[in-house]
C-alpha cells in the first residue's frame, strides 16, 4: 500500500529556514507527480510546489517561487524534499505531501498549471508535519 510521510516540520523564526522531506513507501506508479500542499488555519489547503516522478520537472505557486525549493533527494530515491526560507509568520501551517498517478508528468508542467495545485487531482496523502513560525 502506497504511504507518504512528511517530516521536519517544528518552530523557526522569521527569516529562518526548515527543511521538510516526504518519504514514499510501498507500491508505486512508474510516473507520477509529488505535490506539497499547506493548510493555515482559518484557510483553505493551498498548492506549494511540485516535482515530477522523473525529477526534470518543478514549479512552484506565485507566491513561493524564490523563496521555497522542492527537490528530490539523490541518495534516498523515494524522497522528496521542500526547503522553506525567509520563512514569514504567514508560512505557519500544516504542510502535506501527496501523490498523483500520471501517466505523463510532464504534460502537467508544460502546459495550463491549474491541476498541479489541485488537491483533488491527488489520491494519496500524507498525515501532514506541522510549521510554525515566530519572532
Amino acid at each position: 500500500q502506497l504511504q507518504l510521510v512528511e517530516s521536519g516540520g517544528g518552530a523557526a523564526q522569521i527569516g529562518g529556514r526548515l527543511r521538510l522531506s516526504c518519504a514514499v513507501s510501498g507500491a508505486t506508479y512508474d510516473s507520477y507527480v509529488i505535490g506539497w500542499f499547506r493548510q493555515a488555519p482559518g484557510k483553505e489547503r493551498e498548492g506549494v510546489a511540485s516535482i515530477s516522478s522523473s525529477r526534470d520537472y518543478t514549479d512552484y505557486a506565485d507566491s513561493m517561487k524564490g523563496r521555497f525549493t522542492v527537490s528530490a533527494d539523490n541518495a534516498k530515491k523515494n524522497t522528496v524534499h521542500l526547503d522553506l526560507t525567509m520563512l514569514t509568520t504567514e508560512d505557519t501551517a500544516v504542510y502535506y505531501c501527496a501523490q498523483a498517478h500520471v501517466v505523463y508528468p510532464p504534460g502537467w508542467f508544460e502546459g495550463p498549471k491549474g491541476r498541479l495545485f489541485n488537491e483533488h487531482e491527488y489520491e494519496v496523502w500524507g498525515q501532514g508535519t506541522q510549521v510554525t513560525v515566530s519572532s
